[in-house]
């Protein structure tokens, strides 16, 4: 990844938004990364991606955090199966 300083931003700014088309740029202030640069289409593949929805245990009923726990239990050991 591509990695720029924020006064090459400002001073070469050019440049920077050429290497943000190859792909993400890393923007850094005083050694440190700061931001990431990227197009529009490479933030919108990145979101679209990670539409994923999170829960809580104590939100689940008792049967769905039963499954969950088989499924779990199924992986580990190797029993997984493709239904």
């Amino acid at each position: 990844m591509a990695s720029f300083t924020l006064t090459d931003l400002g001073n070469r700014s050019g440049e920077v938004v050429e290497a943000a088309f190859q792909g993400p740029v890393d923007i850094t202030k005083r050694g440190k990364r700061k931001f990431v640069l990227l197009t529009a289409d490479q933030f919108d593949r990145l979101t679209a991606s990670t539409a994923q929805r999170a829960h809580r245990v104590e939100d689940l009923t008792g049967t769905e955090r039963d499954e969950i726990l088989a499924g779990l239990d199924a992986v580990s050991k190797g029993d997984a199966r493709d239904d």
